[in-house]
């Protein structure tokens, strides 16, 4: 099972040292991460993702998976997605799991023009360490999780091996 987590702040600058204490804290085993990113809104409304250039241990299924999250919560364009009747049968399949119209309503309403937001997808996480190590930064808490099942179901839907 993974746990999606968002922590929303009021500025770009928060949001940046929350990222790099996520960092530190998977290098301490802390968390095992599938997927990071800051977002941030800028004063038009657009949404500006910036992810780690590798995240170690994560495969090309998850890795699509993390893409797919990304572009379903923040409109972020989908890269090498088939369109039309493949994109409808993910977001169905996405309204199933954890992260349904509610949550994305959530996290959209968190991301106001000039806030940003850190986004987690872990595959482990040690839950009071993490919240210790975060407390300093404050920040609007969201988390969901995705059941393994879930998890295999959209990333063979991805990848194209159902």
């Amino acid at each position: 099972m993974s746990e999606l987590i968002v922590i929303g702040y009021d500025d770009h600058d928060k949001a940046t040292a929350a990222y790099n204490q996520v960092m530190v804290l998977q290098k301490d085993f802390v968390v095992s991460l599938q997927g990071l990113a800051i977002v941030t809104v800028d004063a038009e409304g657009k949404s500006h993702v910036e992810t780690p250039q590798k995240i170690v241990g994560v495969s090309a299924a998850s890795g699509a998976l993390w893409g797919m999250l990304l572009g379903l919560l923040f409109f972020v364009p989908f890269v090498g997605l088939a369109i039309g009747g493949a994109l409808g049968a993910l977001f169905g399949k996405m309204g199933k799991s954890g992260v349904d119209d509610q949550f994305r309503s959530q996290v959209q309403a968190m991301l106001k023009p000039g806030h940003a937001a850190v986004v987690i997808m872990a595959s482990k996480i040690t839950e009071d360490k993490f919240a210790d190590a975060m407390k300093s930064f404050g920040g609007e808490l969201l988390k969901t999780s995705l059941s393994e099942e879930d998890e295999k179901e959209l990333a063979e839907e991805l990848t194209g091996n159902s």
